[in-house]
C-alpha cells in the first residue's frame, strides 16, 4: 500500500500512551504513522508467540547476572525472577497473548512486569538491546524445537527398524529405472530408511551445536559499557558456550536459521522419498503393501477408493520443507555486517517449520507401524528376471567366466527358456541375509547420545525452580 503522506486526511496516526501501557520500547514522544506501523510490525506479533516463554527464560538469566553486577538490587532480583516465574507459567498454558497496541513480545513481557512491580520491572533491559533479545529468543527456542524432531526422528527411525526386522525374510523387487532389478527385501527397504535418519541425525546434531551458543550480551552488535557477564547467563541457560565476538553473533541471525534449515531439509528428503514409495507400494499395479483403512480416503465417485492422502501431503510437505533453506538463504544472502530488518521476515518461514515436520514424522511413524506387506510378491512369473544375477554368480563361482555366464543367461531369457532359483543367499554386511540393524541402531545411539540434553534441562529447571 502507497500512503500519501501529502494529505492531511491520508496520516493515520499512532499515540504512544503515558508510562509503558502501548508505547514502544524505543518511542520518543512522537506519533507513528499506522500504515507505516503495520507494514513494518507484520507478522511479527504472531510470530512472537513461538518466543514468549524463551524470552522469559533469557530475561530470567539477564537479570541474574545483572544482580551479580549491582545493576539489580539483591531484593529486587527474587521479586522479577518469582513474577517472571508467573508469566512463564502463562506461557506453557497457552495463555499468553500480546495485546493490542503492543509491539512484540519483549514489550509485552515488560509490561507485565512493570504493571505488578512498577518501576522494577523497567529495569530488566539494562545491558541489552531487543537485537540480542531476539536472538537469544531464538536460539532458545530453536534448540528446544531440534529436541522435539530428535525425538520424532528417533521414533520413526525405531517403527522402520521394528519393521525391517519382522519382514526381513519376505522378499520383494528391487528397481533401477523403475524396471525390476534385482531381489531386495522389506527388510532391506524399511532398514534403508532408518539408515537414511541415521545420517540426517548427524545434520540434525551439527544444527543443535551451532544453536547452542549464547549471544546474550552482544545488544545490538557492539557490546555494552556495562560490566556484563557472559559467561553466567551462558550457564545459566545451559548454552555449550557463547558467540564470543559480539559484531559475529548478530551476524550469526539468518545464519543459524538457515543451517539448521539444511538439516530439516535433509530430515524432510527422507521422508518424502519414502512416503513416494508407500504411495507406488500401495497401488494396485504394485499391491506391495496395505495401508491401514483408518488412514485412508475415499472418493466422492468412486466407491472402491481408499487413497494414501496422508502420505501424499507428507510428501508434499516434505518437499516444501525442503526448499526451507533457499527461502533464508535468499533473505538474507546479500546483507552486509550488522542488524537489518530484513532478518524479521525469516522468522516468518523458519518459527512454522518445525510444527510442520514433527507432524509429518509423527503420521508417517503412525502408518508405517500398522502398514502391512505382501509376503507372495516373486510368486508372480514377471518377477522371473530379477533372478538372473544370482544364476549368472552361480555359474561363475562353477567356473564360467562371468562375461560367458552373462551371455549364457541373458540368451535364455531371449529364449523363454530361463527358470530361476529363487533361493536368496546374501550373507555380506547390509545384504538380504545380513542387514546389520543392530550396527545402524548403534550409529543412531551413538549420535543420540552427543546431543546431551540433559545440561539444558538441568539448567532450565534450576531457573524455573
Amino acid at each position: 500500500m502507497v500512503v500519501n503522506t501529502n494529505k492531511k486526511e491520508d496520516i493515520k496516526k499512532t499515540s504512544p500512551r503515558g508510562g509503558m501501557e502501548g508505547a514502544k520500547l524505543w518511542s520518543k514522544g512522537y506519533d507513528i504513522n499506522s500504515e507505516i506501523e503495520r507494514f513494518t510490525i507484520g507478522k511479527d506479533r504472531e510470530m512472537d508467540l513461538y518466543l514468549a516463554k524463551y524470552d522469559v527464560l533469557g530475561s530470567m538469566a539477564h537479570i541474574t547476572m545483572l544482580e551479580s553486577i549491582g545493576l539489580i538490587g539483591k531484593e529486587e532480583l527474587p521479586i522479577l525472577l518469582a513474577e517472571l516465574r508467573n508469566i512463564y507459567d502463562i506461557c506453557e498454558r497457552g495463555e499468553f497473548v500480546i495485546e493490542e497496541g503492543i509491539e512484540d513480545v519483549h514489550s509485552q513481557v515488560e509490561l507485565m512486569l512493570t504493571r505488578k512491580l512498577g518501576d522494577m520491572g523497567k529495569k530488566i533491559h539494562s545491558g541489552r538491546s531487543r537485537n540480542d533479545q531476539v536472538l537469544v529468543d531464538l536460539k532458545l527456542f530453536t534448540r528446544a524445537a531440534l529436541k522435539d524432531i530428535v525425538n520424532c526422528v528417533k521414533d520413526l527411525f525405531n517403527e522402520l527398524i521394528q519393521k525391517s526386522n519382522q519382514y526381513k525374510d519376505v522378499l520383494m523387487p528391487g528397481y533401477t529405472h523403475l524396471q525390476i532389478a534385482m531381489p531386495s527385501s522389506f527388510g532391506l527397504w524399511f532398514g534403508a530408511y532408518a539408515e537414511s535418519l541415521t545420517d540426517d541425525m548427524l545434520f540434525l546434531q551439527a544444527a543443535y551445536r551451532l544453536t547452542n551458543r549464547n549471544p546474550l550480551g552482544s545488544a545490538a552488535g557492539y557490546g555494552s559499557s556495562f560490566p556484563l557477564n557472559r559467561q553466567m547467563t551462558t550457564d545459566l541457560l545451559g548454552f555449550d558456550t557463547m558467540d564470543y565476538n559480539v559484531v559475529y553473533a548478530q551476524m550469526g541471525r539468518g545464519k543459524m536459521e538457515r543451517n539448521v534449515a539444511y538439516a530439516l531439509a535433509s530430515v524432510a528428503g527422507t521422508v518424502a522419498k519414502m512416503a513416494f514409495d508407500a504411495c507406488m507400494f500401495n497401488s494396485q499395479n504394485f499391491g506391495f503393501v496395505k495401508l491401514p483403512k483408518e488412514c485412508t480416503t475415499g472418493s466422492s465417485i468412486m466407491p472402491h477408493k481408499k487413497n494414501p492422502d496422508v502420505f501424499e501431503l507428507i510428501r508434499a510437505k516434505s518437499n516444501k520443507l525442503q526448499a526451507l533453506p533457499q527461502q533464508v538463504l535468499l533473505i538474507m544472502n546479500n546483507l552486509p555486517v550488522g542488524y537489518f530488518r530484513d532478518l524479521q521476515m525469516i522468522k516468518e518461514v523458519f518459527l512454522p517449520a518445525f510444527d510442520e515436520l514433527k507432524d509429518c514424522l509423527q503420521m508417517a511413524a503412525y502408518i508405517i507401524n500398522k502398514m502391512e506387506v505382501k509376503e507372495d510378491i516373486l510368486d508372480n512369473p514377471m518377477y522371473d528376471p530379477i533372478f538372473s544375477v544370482e544364476e549368472v554368480n552361480r555359474l561363475a563361482v562353477e567356473g564360467m567366466p562371468f562375461r560367458d555366464a552373462y551371455k549364457k543367461v541373458g540368451l535364455d531369457i531371449e529364449a523363454g527358456s530361463f527358470t530361476p532359483d529363487k533361493n536368496i543367499n546374501h550373507t555380506h554386511e547390509g545384504s538380504i541375509g545380513n542387514l546389520c540393524n543392530d550396527k545402524i541402531e548403534a550409529l543412531m545411539n551413538g549420535i543420540l547420545d552427543e546431543f546431551h540434553f540433559e545440561k539444558v534441562e538441568n539448567a532450565e529447571k534450576k531457573l524455573l525452580s
